[in-house]
């Protein structure tokens, strides 16, 4: 089964992204696990989960007991000692929640210390990734934020496609640069575009010319609907049937299946 990571600028629509694949796999009958692993974690409402579920979920990194118990420290603490291979098999399914056929975990982040931070959490966060891509057989989509804070050198062999959203814009574009030379740093390859936000044929030409030479697998259109969807708590696939044929689109290019 394919396992993919979104990222993008914030508010460049990779959640949007994330969410459209995610109802595309289970409405074929993929089993699909959905991993929000962005600070500003919002994928949950992008599934139209409801608020009363999303509101009883914990990121793992702030699973303070859970942390200690697997890695023998509590979270914040830097330096000492503690498992950096500490069990997580068991944390997809006991601390997921199921929506429609997409199972949904929230990562969190590390609060401190950066990228970097040697700390319990990170440990645990990092083996958690791994876990994910080189140990489940279902579909994985991991929503994150621009950095590669979860990933490493030990899960970029498992990491079928490196998917980098962007909209008609410079701060946007550079951004793709900036992860593209990132995710080649740890060993990713496999690294495709996609446009968002698109409003016109211009929108296209531009983003095309900006990163030439680059995989982009297509367009999704600025969509009124996928933002009313949003202000009301609907899920995205189910707002706008064009925004859905366009995300069918760009999974058909995707070279995994």
């Amino acid at each position: 089964m394919p396992k993919f990571a979104i990222t993008g600028k914030g508010g460049v629509g990779k959640t949007t992204l994330a969410a459209l694949l995610a109802f595309i796999y289970a409405g074929e009958g993929s089993k699909v696990l959905a991993i929000d692993a962005d600070p500003d974690a919002n994928l949950a409402a992008a599934l139209g989960i409801p608020r009363k579920v999303t509101d009883e979920i914990t990121p793992i990194a702030e699973m303070g007991d859970l942390i200690e118990e697997r890695t023998g420290a509590r979270p914040g603490q830097s330096g000492g000692f503690f498992s950096l291979n500490p069990r997580v098999d068991d944390i997809p399914d006991r601390f997921s929640a199921l929506h429609r056929g997409i199972r949904l975990l929230v990562l969190g982040t590390v609060q401190h210390g950066g990228g970097g931070c040697i700390c319990p959490e990170s440990a645990l966060l990092k083996n958690l990734v791994r876990h994910l891509f080189a140990g489940r057989s279902e579909v994985i989509i991991l929503d994150m934020e621009a950095g590669l804070e979860h990933l490493g050198r030990g899960t970029a062999g498992a990491v079928d496609a490196f998917i980098v959203v962007v909209e008609p814009g410079q701060r946007s574009l550079q951004t793709a640069r900036a992860v593209k030379r990132l995710a080649a740093d740890i060993g990713i390859r496999q690294v495709y575009v996609v446009g968002n936000k698109v409003r016109s044929q211009r929108d296209r030409e531009f983003i095309l010319a900006s990163l030439p030479g680059e995989s982009v697998l297509g367009f999704l259109p600025f969509s009124e609907k996928a933002i009313e969807a949003d202000i009301s708590g609907a899920a995205v696939f189910d707002s706008d049937p064009h925004l859905v044929a366009e995300a069918k689109r760009i999974r058909d290019q995707l070279p995994i299946r």
